[in-house]
This record gives structure tokens, sequence and C-alpha cells, in this order.
């Protein structure tokens, strides 16, 4: 069983996230008695938290409303969930809303306790985002513990699960220089230094497990290219990002790169034309970002269901146009 202090800051965490509880069912969660539950209860009232009690067999608690509510509290995968969250939608978003999610954002950050706050600010300071990101499915811990051994530039070992070969599934142990957390698609990963294998690697955080620190520092490498993002995005496999869009660009490399490098593959063909080439298996996503380029394209290669999508969002602006 917690502590008491714990279990009072557990107790309010519920009652933060739900509207209403059932005695028996905070109680379970707790994993204490009823009866110590309601010394709990009365705990969090003398400490000015409005916590409003219904008794009887379908009795239970909840937060009161309509009074001054003091900080909120939040777990640790919470926490980093909110700095991954308001960190993409300040990258997706501009005008206010962009600059809502940064004042959100440094709020957030600001009055989580200091091991909380920084293992969040390690995540904001070592993370490149692609605008386009789906939100990926990794443990908050292997977040949090990879982006505090990327900020302290610290040697980190760890699990990792191979994806094919004859080795497919192999758990292996890595021993890294870690320098990088990159979105693409829907993946997070790691770009780092294997030291085993002398040579950079990305790794995907959803195959990743038992992180740690080895709390050895070492001097940060130069990333080839100088672009941890695009260095991961050029190294995935085709199976890696899902089905490809090639599409030829009637617009210096320069220009394009400047719009959507961040989450493509950029190759200039001469002067005045360039190729690009992004993951296709967003079909909205893939159409958006040859949208944003506002130059002359050529689809060379695309999933049909991109194709498609372009061509109604086609007919419906030639239409919204009146041409």
């Amino acid at each position: 069983m917690a502590n008491t202090s714990s279990r009072t800051l557990r107790l309010l965490s519920l009652l933060q996230t739900h509207r209403f509880w059932a005695g028996p069912e905070l109680a379970g969660r707790l994993e204490v008695s009823e009866r110590t539950l309601r010394r709990d209860v009365e705990r969090l009232r003398d400490l000015g938290y409005p916590v409003d009690s219904v008794r009887g067999i379908e009795g239970g608690y909840q937060l009161g409303a309509g009074a001054t509510m003091p900080p909120l509290t939040v777990e640790e995968d919470e926490a980093i969930a909110m700095v991954v969250a308001l960190n993409g939608a300040a990258q997706l978003t501009a005008g206010p809303l962009a600059e809502a999610s940064v004042s959100a954002l440094s709020k957030v950050v600001q009055v989580l306790p200091p091991r909380l706050r920084r293992r969040a600010e390690a995540l904001r300071a070592v993370t490149d985002d692609s605008p386009f990101a789906q939100a990926p499915t990794v443990h908050a811990d292997v977040l949090a513990t990879m982006a505090q051994a990327i900020r302290d530039a610290e040697r980190a070992r760890f699990t990792y699960r191979a994806r094919g070969g004859a080795g497919a599934g192999e758990q292996v142990r890595r021993h890294v220089e870690p320098h990088r957390l990159v979105t693409v698609g829907r993946r997070w990963y790691l770009l780092a230094y294997d030291l085993d294998r002398q040579d950079w690697r990305s790794f995907r955080l959803d195959r990743l497990s038992e992180p740690s620190g080895t709390r050895a520092r070492f001097r940060p490498r130069e990333v080839p290219g100088g672009d941890a993002a695009a260095y991961v995005r050029k190294g995935l496999s085709r199976n890696e990002i899902g089905h490809a869009v090639r599409a030829l660009v009637q617009a210096p490399a320069e220009q394009v790169e400047q719009q959507i490098a961040r989450w493509a593959t950029v190759t200039p063909v001469d002067r005045h034309t360039c190729r690009v080439e992004m993951d296709g298996r967003q079909a909205r996503w893939a159409a958006f970002g040859l949208g944003v380029l506002e130059a002359p394209f050529t689809v060379e290669e695309a999933p049909a269901e991109v194709v498609e999508l372009l061509g109604r969002w086609g007919r419906r602006f030639s239409e919204a146009a009146g041409s």
C-alpha cells in the first residue's frame, strides 16, 4: 500500500479524471478500505479541495463545481502525453492556436514537480516532429528515459526487437550514443550512434524496451547531412514507411525543401524541377503535402487512394472556383 501522502495525491488525480466515482470502485483503485478512503477524502477537504460525497448504495465522490480549484495533479505518463500533444499542436497549427499551444505547454511544464519537469523538458527539447505525424504508440517511460539520455549526452542501453531477416523477432541488446527523437508517419524513431556496429542507426521506439542510462557521457557526433529527421526518413525502407508517393514538381528543390522537407525527401532534377517522395499510407496528408507546394506537379507513383483523393479534391476546388 502507498504511504498516506502519495495515496492522497493519487486520490486527487483519480477524482480529476472522472466526474463521479462510486465509493467501492474508488477504494478498489486505491487498494484501500472504504473507511480509509473516507479519511483520505477528509484530508483533501482540509487542503482546500471541494470534494462532494453522496451516501447510500449508489454513493460516491466527485470534485465540487463552482469553486476555485487548487492546481491539477498529473501522473508521469499523463505529463508526457500532455507535452507530446501540446507540442504536436504547436507544430501542426499556425496563428493564435499555435501561440495558445505554446503558452499552454510552457505552463504545463512550469507547474510540474521537478522530476517530471526535467523529463518533459527533455522530451520537448530533443524531438524533431513531423507536422503530419499521428500520435505513435510508445510507452511513456521509453520516451522519457531516451529523451533524458539525449539531453544529458549520456550513453544508453536497451533491448531491441529485430524487424526482418533471419533474426526477425529476436531480442538483442544495444549500446548507443542517443542523438535525437524523430517522428515519421505514425512512428517514433531514435537516431543514435551504435557503439557495437560503429555506425549510425535509427531504432523504432515501439520495438525498444528496458532503456537505461549508463552514466557514461559522450561528445555528440555530427549527424551525416546535419538533419536528423531527414537522415531517419531517408534510411527507412519502403516496407517501413508504407506505400510511397513520388511526384515531379515544377519548382526549384530549395523552394520545395523549405515547404515540405521535414516530412518528405526532395531530390533536385535540374534548376527548375525536383522530385518529391513521401509516405502515402495516409492519403489525405500526402495530398495535402503536395497541395501546399503551390507549384505544378505530376504524380509518378502513388497508391490508388491518393490518386482518387487528388481527383476528388481537384474537382471540388474547380467547382468552388466556378471553373
